[in-house]
């Protein structure tokens, strides 16, 4: 239920206690003469009496932010430059209390992060139910606006990158699953739907999307992103952006930028020394979050921990000012990522102390720290660095009018008490919101393999064995950006109850890591007494069983933040494990659960079907036997390229010439290419039609193509369509994503889809580092992957 001040100020009264706190007299909510702050039609923040310009939701933007800067001490600047982290991990105090007078934040603060999500110290002690959660943010709020000099409201910020951060909010697929679906309006509905969760329970500010682009398997956190192609990934971002700002909203992409590929792919303590050339850096890494600016007009940006050819991205002037301002025109305020400005002088050590780490960042453009350390750690080197010359007052004011400016388009100076307790209860976790999940879940599949029609499985089979170390994973499938305490289904219990009448049996076989985890990787280490007993059990159940569903992979163990790989291997005993269970002879299918390209290269040669579920949020165990079974048909395509094996890498779409090129003492090509994905039914190809074959600089492409689903099922396709720039001068990829549809047919059903690409398709980064549509030919390819061309056509752009 949305609400004016006016209106939430009659509803406070009419509400249980504790739902909305009415305002005292004796000194809270209460100005010098003891009236109330709280006024017709707006508060009186500063407490003076007065409707000054920044207190008058009727004066323009810019007014009110250089009102209430004017008014400001340095003091109370520098508050609106840190985050506090709430839940436990820096406000100690799931309340306001006394001795937060004493506190730094006395005078302020830009934003509360995570507070009372049911993460952290007090776990859902505050954040279940939900309007539990709902009142702590408000009562904290309440502090800030009633007993803070200026009154200034909190930016209340959360995670959002598969649902909302929250305490049974509603789980979505991991962005890579996201991803997978190559579906556009999917991606908008799920935001939508985060959104709507995230208003309900009073957050302004979600950290989504993920824009890093994927190109390094090997990288812990590939799992949180939407794939290695950059067209791909900025379509898909541009929809949670516009998704959640649309319903007033600020959404903070991260982690800007050059963050996806630190040395080696190493994550944890490394997270440094990104081997890109500049191009390459501005055509692949840069792109998604243009668009997600430029484009989209995000409100936040999230800076990086990482160097870019030594110069630390949260200390450089280049990217937080220089790209993101002055290039691509953002008006939002940037947040740095957790540690990353104490980076400056701990780890890059190109600072000596921690006010001359404040200063380099603040003097690139950065407007917020985060860090799970007290806010005072920053804001008091801060201050010192001012007060030594080294930051000018102007740019703190600029800093900081950046932040206010976010928070005035808000709204929180008109309504800063956000989230209502009952529409909290009827959103969050909707049957509508559960219903989209399925949908996304089963979207975000992608069969990878199916010799001989062996899928979709019959649903009277009587014996089904169900074995594996993610069968029955429930706890390792739960991200820590995503919801908490969701109700997540184990594949297990899906096909269980998908087959009420058959004797499902499960096994464990090994656990996803065995106990010399990652040192068996590099020799055969022998199996304990358990490991042999989990196998044998596995075998004997499978010996017995019509058909033995494997399902295997990573979790939360093996890919995440922190944990990058050096073996892009199924972990641990798992190929052992596959192997043993395929020699009985009962038929195998192989699921994996996973948030990375796998090298399954024994089961892509012996295995009959492979279906690749990546982490598909609540409704894993639904959507994986919904697949199997036949009663949804898979239409996902993969968003990364999966190679044969880790000596590969670098190799991921698009390519350079040469760049996948066959050599004689070396592995060669893709396991699984880009955009690949099979389904149970089959499609036709047919009548590319390029509007105009010659067009000028400056002018779209426009061409179409009819697709037919030409098999028995009702299906959905992913029609993609890839660009080469036959002749430039300088070297470009030997093709590029431009477009893509995602199509549902019925038997027979044809449909024409069309594509049109902007001028920008077509453009390179020249030799003087500018971006030009440069004359000549370019070939058009459609098709079902990036391997799988159906159509080839010409346009010529005039010189």
């Amino acid at each position: 239920m949305k609400k004016t001040l006016f209106t939430w100020i009659i509803l406070s009264a009419l509400m249980a206690p504790g739902e909305a706190r009415s305002v005292s007299r004796n000194g809270q909510g209460a100005s010098a003469d003891g009236r109330s702050i709280y006024k017709k039609g707006w508060i009186d923040f500063n407490k003076n009496g007065v409707k000054d310009a920044y207190e008058d939701p009727g004066a323009p933007l810019e007014a009110r932010v250089a009102d209430l800067l004017s008014r400001m001490t340095l003091e109370e600047k520098t508050c609106q430059m840190a985050t506090l982290y709430g839940s436990g991990r820096v406000l100690r105090d799931s309340a306001p209390t006394a001795a937060w007078r004493e506190e730094v934040w006395k005078d302020g603060i830009a934003n509360i992060d995570e507070q009372a999500n049911g993460l952290g110290t007090f776990r859902s002690s505050i954040s279940f139910p939900h309007a539990a959660s709902v009142r702590n943010r408000q009562e904290i709020q309440r502090w800030f606006v009633e007993q803070t000099r200026l009154g200034i409201p909190v930016d209340f910020t959360n995670e959002g990158i598969r649902g909302l951060c929250h305490d049974r909010a509603t789980m979505f697929p991991a962005q890579c699953g996201q991803g997978a679906s190559w579906d556009r309006s999917l991606i908008a509905r799920v935001a939508a739907a985060t959104a709507e969760e995230a208003k309900a329970l009073g957050y302004t500010n979600i950290y989504a999307p993920i824009l890093d682009v994927a190109r390094d398997p090997r990288w812990g956190r590939v799992v949180e992103c939407y794939g290695e192609d950059p067209f791909l990934v900025s379509e898909l971002g541009r929809e949670m952006v516009t998704g959640l700002q649309s319903r007033g909203l600020a959404s903070t992409p991260k982690h800007f930028a050059v963050y996806s590929v630190p040395v080696g792919g190493r994550d944890g303590d490394t997270r440094t020394d990104p081997h890109v050339a500049p191009r390459e850096m501005r055509t692949l890494l840069l792109e998604p979050f243009r668009v997600a600016v430029e484009e989209a007009g995000a409100m936040g940006m999230m800076s990086s921990y990482n160097d870019y050819d030594g110069v630390p991205v949260t200390g450089s002037r280049l990217f937080l000012t220089g790209i993101l301002h002055e290039r691509w025109g953002f008006e939002g305020y940037v947040v740095s990522d957790s540690e990353a400005v104490e980076f400056l002088q701990t780890k890059h050590r190109v600072v000596a102390t921690p006010w001359e780490a404040a200063a380099m960042a603040v003097n690139a453009g950065l407007n917020v720290r985060t860090n799970f350390t007290p806010p005072g750690d920053f804001i008091l080197p801060l201050r010192r660095a001012v007060g030594e010359g080294l930051v000018p007052m102007e740019v703190i004011d600029e800093r900081v009018a950046a932040v206010l400016r976010v928070k005035f388009r808000l709204g929180l100076f008109d309504e800063p008490f956000r989230g209502d307790g009952r529409e909290a209860g009827r959103v969050v976790h909707s049957p509508a919101h559960r219903e989209l999940a399925l949908e996304a879940a089963l979207e975000s599949i992608v069969l990878l393999k199916n010799e001989g029609g062996a899928l979709p499985l019959s649903p009277t089979a009587r014996r089904v064995a169900v074995i594996g170390p993610n069968a029955r994973e429930v706890k390792n499938l739960v991200c820590r950006y995503g919801p908490a305490n969701p109700a997540l289904e184990s594949v297990f219990d899906g096909i269980a109850r998908r087959l009420p009448g058959a004797d499902v049996g499960y096994a464990l076989g090994c656990e996803v890591v065995d106990e010399r985890f990652p040192e068996s990787e590099l020799y055969r280490v022998p199996a304990n007494d358990r490991e042999r007993a989990l196998m044998d059990e596995a075998v004997a159940l499978a010996a017995g069983a019509e058909v033995a569903i494997m399902v295997m992979g990573g979790n939360e163990r093996t890919v995440r933040e922190s944990s990058s790989r050096t073996s892009l291997d199924l972990p641990g005993r798992q190929d052992e494990l596959l192997q043993r269970v395929h020699a009985t002879g009962t038929p195998v299918v192989l699921v994996l659960l996973d948030g990375r390209a796998a090298s399954v290269n024994w089961a892509a040669r012996h295995v009959p079907a492979i279906v690749h579920a990546w982490f598909p949020g609540e409704a894993t165990g639904e959507a994986v036997a919904r697949v199997l079974f036949g009663d949804y048909n898979p239409g996902g395509k993969l968003p990364v390229t999966f190679p044969k094996s880790v000596g590969q890498i670098p190799f991921a779409f698009p390519f350079k010439p040469g760049g996948d090129s066959e050599g004689r003492s070396r592995v060669n090509g893709a396991l699984f290419p880009f955009g690949h994905g099979l389904s149970y039914t089959t499609f036709e190809y047919s009548r590319l039609t390029v509007e105009r074959p010659v067009i000028a600089a400056g002018d779209s492409v426009r061409l179409s193509c009819l697709v037919r689903n030409a098999g028995d099922v009702a299906g959905d396709e992913v029609v993609q369509l890839y660009l080469r720039d036959e002749v430039s001068s300088v070297t470009t990829y030997m093709k590029v994503l431009r477009g893509f549809e995602r199509v549902h047919l019925a038997p027979g059903e044809e449909r024409t889809v069309r594509f049109v690409l902007p001028p920008r398709s077509l453009g390179l980064w020249n030799g003087e580092n500018r971006f030009v549509v440069e004359p000549g030919r370019f070939t058009l390819m459609v098709g079902s992957s990036s391997e799988d061309i159906r159509l080839t056509g010409n346009v010529e752009v005039a010189g």
